[in-house]
């Protein structure tokens, strides 16, 4: 459903700045019904991503074919397969629930008779079913955004984009808001794509992508790239992690990697970890402040892809881009 060739985009330089690539040949392409997480740290070009699929902005290079479409030759035909769920909110909270909906309906050009149905369908699976008389802005940020996804729902979408949509949310609202996603796309089979900078969201999608800096670093099933570290890791903190990371390899001889007070010791099978754990403690207990077996995440996977957090990326980020 959605078929990106070789897409790269270039914002030009200034005075003061280089050109700067956002995006740098991504080739990937996302099947019909799939629920798809694209995730990194800030900087890592999702947003521009997100920009050229919607229309918004022209990519430097590459191709983009939506439901079969070609973005930039059928631009019409294209974009009339998706909805859109942007980072900002774009409902009007002084009008109630149901004049957004409806408002929205006639920008689409849906008559009266389709709105009726489809109301209640595009709010069915929702806590704002009840609340179609309430003006937005006296509603929870969690239930805002419920008024964003039955908007987009309107129009039957078989395509549904949305940038960050949990950012201001709390973690209940936040849960409850993906659960609600998912809950809808399974029914009704759309192919989605969200962007995201939370990796936890992105456990429960059926693939996940991670960029840094423009580029693809993995597109594969969540399960599939946390098998890339094995079961378990050790995962040791200490006051002088550099030190006591050089005494780890060179007397027991294991691959470390360190992030700033956090050393991670080789991936290793299930059951393999305690030997580890029981020996670290038996030599270096005083250099240890806490020491724990843990299952990878993808945030793990990340970290094992660029040797980095995606904190001390978004530093790095912030750092280039200051004149």
């Amino acid at each position: 459903m959605i078929d990106i060739q070789h897409l790269t985009h270039v914002y030009p330089g200034s005075r003061k700045l280089p050109p700067r690539t956002a995006i740098a040949d991504l080739t990937m392409a996302i099947g019909e019904g799939e629920f798809c997480i694209l995730t990194g740290p800030n900087g890592s070009g999702k947003s521009t991503l997100f920009r050229i699929l919607c229309g918004m902005a022209l990519p430097s290079a590459g191709r983009i074919r939506i439901g079969g479409h070609d973005l930039l030759a059928e631009p019409a035909k294209a974009r009339a397969q998706m909805a859109v769920v942007f980072q900002s909110p774009a409902v009007d909270k002084h009008l109630t629930v149901g004049e957004n909906l409806r408002l929205h309906a006639a920008l689409y050009g849906l008559s009266r008779s389709d709105l009726a149905g489809r109301m209640d369908e595009a709010v069915s699976w929702s806590d704002i079913r009840d609340r179609l008389q309430d003006k937005v802005e006296n509603l929870s940020g969690g239930m805002a955004r419920q008024v964003e996804l039955a908007k987009s729902l309107l129009t039957r979408p078989r395509i549904l984009l949305l940038d960050e949509p949990t950012t201001g949310l709390d973690p209940s609202s936040r849960r409850s808001f993906l659960s609600a996603l998912h809950k809808i796309q399974r029914e009704r089979r759309i192919t989605v794509l969200m962007t995201s900078h939370i990796f936890a969201e992105a456990e429960d999608a059926d693939r996940v992508a991670i960029m840094r800096k423009g580029e693809l670093l993995a597109l594969d099933k969540p399960q599939t790239l946390r098998a890339l570290l094995g079961r378990e890791m050790v995962v040791v903190q200490s006051r002088l992690p550099e030190q006591l990371e050089a005494r780890i390899r060179a007397d027991l001889k294991l691959h470390t990697r360190r992030h700033g007070d956090e050393i991670r010791l080789q991936e290793t099978d299930n059951g393999a970890s305690l030997p580890i754990l029981e020996e670290l403690l038996a030599r270096y207990r005083s250099d240890i402040d806490s020491i724990a077996i843990k299952q990878p995440a993808l945030e793990d996977v990340f970290i094992h892809l660029t040797g980095k957090t995606a904190a001390e990326i978004e530093r790095e980020n912030l750092e280039t881009v200051s004149p």
